[in-house]
Order: structure tokens, then C-alpha cells, then sequence
């Protein structure tokens, strides 16, 4: 639990750091396209930082005890890296194919959306 809420406050903070990056460091050197590339990266690591913060205050109030919650934790922390991460790769290197590796990160937030509502019946019914 504890773990959860570190990431996600680690995450919270590169988020609003690398959105900083993107608006004052990036603006005028990347095409408009790239922008809304880097931005909606920013947007993604930002609403699952405080999912992870949330994820981890769901699992202090089960005293640590749900698993399926932990594993929620994790896929929404490897999204940020895969879906966020390939994005702000993509952006800096101009490499397209960096963008293959983005709906796996997709795949890992649904995962750990359907987890997370399923750990929220099973374990805070």
C-alpha cells in the first residue's frame, strides 16, 4: 500500500515535470502534431499517477489484503511506462515505430481499471 502511493506520487511529480518539458522546453522545436503526442502522454501519466494514489489508499483500507488490487497497482504503473513512456520516447527520437509499443501500456490501464473495480467489489463491498 504504502508502495502504491510512493509511485504514484513519484509519477504525479515527473508528470507535471515532463508537462512542464513538453510546454516551455518542447514548444516551438516538435510539429503541433508531436505536441498533442507529448501532451496527451502527460495527460495519461497524470490521471493514473493518482490512480496509483488511489490504488494505494484502496489497499490500506483492506490492511494490505487484496491481491487482485496489487496487481491492479502494477498493470496501471506499467501502462504509464508503456502507453506515457512510449509516447514521450516517440516525441524526443522522432522514431514511429516507438509508437507499437503504445496500446500495450492501453491494454495494461484497462486491465488495471477492470481489476480495480473488481477488487473494489470483492474487497470494500
Amino acid at each position: 500500500m504504502k508502495l502504491m502511493i510512493m509511485l504514484g506520487s513519484i509519477n504525479m511529480a515527473l508528470a507535471i515535470a515532463l508537462g512542464a518539458f513538453g510546454a516551455h522546453g518542447l514548444e516551438g522545436k516538435v510539429s503541433e502534431k508531436m505536441m498533442q503526442i507529448w501532451n496527451t502522454g502527460a495527460h495519461y501519466h497524470i490521471i493514473h499517477g493518482l490512480a496509483l494514489i488511489a490504488v494505494g489508499l484502496m489497499l490500506a483500507k483492506t490492511n494490505g489484503n487484496a491481491t487482485l488490487l496489487t496487481v491492479a497497482g502494477w498493470l496501471l504503473f506499467a501502462g504509464i511506462v508503456f502507453f506515457s513512456g512510449s509516447l514521450y520516447a516517440l516525441v524526443l527520437s522522432n522514431v514511429k515505430i516507438l509508437g507499437a509499443i503504445t496500446p500495450i501500456g492501453g491494454v495494461s490501464f484497462i486491465a488495471g481499471w477492470v481489476l480495480v473495480a473488481v477488487s473494489a467489489a470483492k474487497y470494500l463491498g
